[in-house]
């Protein structure tokens, strides 16, 4: 069976698994899994904690591509969705789920991942992931993609001006952004010469 949506371009996933359906699947599936698994993960910070959800964005769509990458955030957005405790928990511990969900400020961010992730993904497959500036470069635009679609739902279901809108979406997660996408900037390159030593052995 085909692949889904191949593409002559590599990405870190395949350079390390052959290209097929079943890895393919399974790659999304685990993209969604690591993106709920992170999102559970906080890290005290002023003024706001940061989660590790953005970071699972980023790590994801740089290591599967657009497609799959695109894929993932979206199979995460619907499992939340659909009822798993996958996104970041409320401050009392509980998880948004439903129609519930889809009326919070916060979700259009979790709709911005989507898009974040198959931008991140379709720079990877340029090799954009591969150096510490082009990667971090990546990192920064796949963030400022999240915030594009977030800070416009945020501001329609609060009706929040702009002003107000920025000083609760924007400016308290700016260092924790540049966290994660220094952190994705150091990671993705080395894991890229892991790869590369890897396959040099098996060949």
């Amino acid at each position: 069976m085909t692949a889904i949506a191949p593409s002559p371009r590599l990405v870190l996933a395949d350079r390390v698994l052959p290209r097929r359906l079943a890895t393919d699947l399974a790659l999304v599936a685990g993209g969604a899994l690591l993106t709920a698994l992170l999102a559970q993960v906080s890290i005290p910070l002023w003024p706001v904690p940061i989660t590790g959800q953005t970071l699972a964005v980023l790590l994801v769509g740089a290591s599967l591509g657009a497609v799959r990458g695109g894929a993932s955030l979206l199979l995460y957005a619907l499992l939340g969705f659909a009822g798993l405790p996958f996104y970041a928990p409320q401050p009392d511990g509980s998880h948004l789920t439903g129609l519930v969900a889809l009326a919070a400020p916060s979700f259009g961010f979790i709709v911005g991942f989507i898009p974040a992730a198959a931008f991140v993904g379709w720079l990877s497959e340029r090799t954009w992931d591969r150096k510490f500036l082009k990667a971090l470069a990546t990192f920064a635009g796949g963030s400022l993609v999240v915030f594009a679609i977030g800070l416009p739902w945020l501001a329609v279901v609060t009706g929040a001006n702009l002003e107000q809108t920025l000083e609760w979406g924007l400016y308290p997660f700016i260092v924790g952004g540049i966290i994660k996408a220094v952190i994705a900037a150091i990671l993705l390159p080395l894991a890229w010469k892991g790869a590369d030593a890897i396959a040099a052995r098996r060949d």
